[in-house]
């Protein structure tokens, strides 16, 4: 039976859900626009020092914002772009492909069932969201 994208997601939503598993998508872009516009204001304003002290700020400014953003992770995933989701979907089906099942309900049970699975399919989305969304990983509620 081919096997969906969207059935493939709400596995994972599923298996994250159950290991209660979050994230914090790193905003790095955002951060640096922040502490580049604080050192330029600072420099217009004080000068050289005013530079160093912009920056800084910035900085703090940037890293504070960026904190304590977890979120759970299958909200992160039912927000992918499907292009996004496609490559997800491309890395699970090695695994995946080999299971006779019939409907999502079933394909879940079949992978629960199984810590192996369980496992091969978590580390895949650890993997994927550390390494293409830069995010940081979180379990327990």
């Amino acid at each position: 039976m081919p096997i969906h994208v969207d059935d493939v997601m709400q596995l994972f939503c599923h298996l994250s859900q159950v290991k209660g598993m979050k994230a914090a998508v790193k905003h790095s872009g955002q951060g640096a626009l922040l502490a580049g516009a604080t050192a330029f204001i600072g420099g217009l304003m004080g000068g050289p020092p005013g530079i160093a002290v912009g920056g800084a700020f910035g900085g703090l400014l940037g890293a504070w914002m960026s904190a304590g953003q977890f979120r759970p992770v299958p909200q992160i995933l039912l927000e992918l772009s499907p292009a996004e989701q496609r490559k997800l979907y491309d890395k699970a089906i090695v695994i995946l492909k080999r299971l006779d099942w019939t409907d999502v309900v079933q394909l879940t049970a079949l992978v629960m069932g199984n810590a192996s699975l369980q496992q091969k399919l978590t580390d895949v989305l650890i993997n994927y969201l550390s390494k293409e969304l830069r995010a940081n990983i979180q379990y327990g509620e």
